[in-house]
């Protein structure tokens, strides 16, 4: 699976993009790396977001114990891979019927955060027991939701373009491909939003520092993002304010 969005959804983190740029190339222009994804999947589906980006699944070639869904509700789309050990008791928390998959209750746990604060998204992710990562867009509010399980046992990179836009997939030479050294494993534990950034949901209250990485010849590639233990964030509690309110800016 792979995700572009452009930097006006989802802005980089502090510490992702390096100096050294020259192996980087414009991941949306041309619908480049969407392209290339479907030349290494021939079976693949590609979702044009417009000016928000663009995504892309396929089913080759994966994992059956950590297999890869795709499913859309209301102009939210959501790319999961992996399974969820806690489905039935997620499925009754969010009023779902027992036909609903994972990528279903991604996105219903979703819309509660989005519609139904204050709850708070580090234990939103956090109630999700399993080996998994997702990828959900928010078309109506041009947003996005990732994250990762607490062991990092799904494959899942991150990294940013030659443009400043987001590159997400499960598979790393096609985010080598288009940000070159700006690149690196998504970090485990951890989930993004595009009102929030990133954000450790094993430890919501500490900050997360960039640590530089290196690769085999010396030179910087990326970062890893580790929970800087000394910084504690400011409090993300939300007061309790008229019901019809929209909470998804602050998630």
């Amino acid at each position: 699976m792979l995700a572009v969005f452009d930097k006006s959804v989802a802005k980089s983190p502090d510490g992702l993009t390096v100096a050294d740029q020259s192996q980087a190339v414009s991941a949306l222009k041309d619908g480049f790396l969407a392209n290339h994804f479907g030349s290494v999947h021939p079976g693949s589906v590609t979702i044009n977001l417009g000016s928000s980006g663009v995504m892309a699944y396929s089913r080759e070639k994966q994992n059956p114990l950590l297999p890869r869904l795709f499913a859309v509700v209301d102009e939210i789309f959501c790319m999961f891979q992996g399974h969820i050990e806690n489905v039935a008791v997620l499925k009754q928390q969010y009023g779902l019927n027992k036909t609903a998959d994972e990528g279903i209750i991604v996105i219903e746990a979703y819309r509660t955060l989005r519609d139904r604060g204050p709850y708070p998204p580090d234990q939103v992710v956090r109630d999700i027991q399993g080996k998994f990562v997702f990828i959900l867009f928010d078309s109506s509010l041009k947003s996005t939701f990732i994250a990762s399980d607490a062991d990092g046992t799904v494959p899942f990179f991150w990294g940013t373009d030659a443009d400043g836009h987001l590159v997400i997939a499960d598979d790393e030479e096609t985010v080598k491909k288009g940000c070159g050294k700006s690149s690196a494993p998504f970090p485990k534990g951890c989930f993004f939003t595009s009102s929030g950034g990133l954000r450790s949901f094993e430890h919501p209250q500490n900050e997360l520092k960039a640590v530089p990485r290196v690769d085999d010849s010396g030179q910087a590639c990326g970062a890893t993002y580790c929970v800087d233990t000394e910084t504690k964030k400011e409090s993300t509690g939300m007061k309790k304010v008229d019901s019809a309110a929209n909470w998804s800016t602050n998630y």
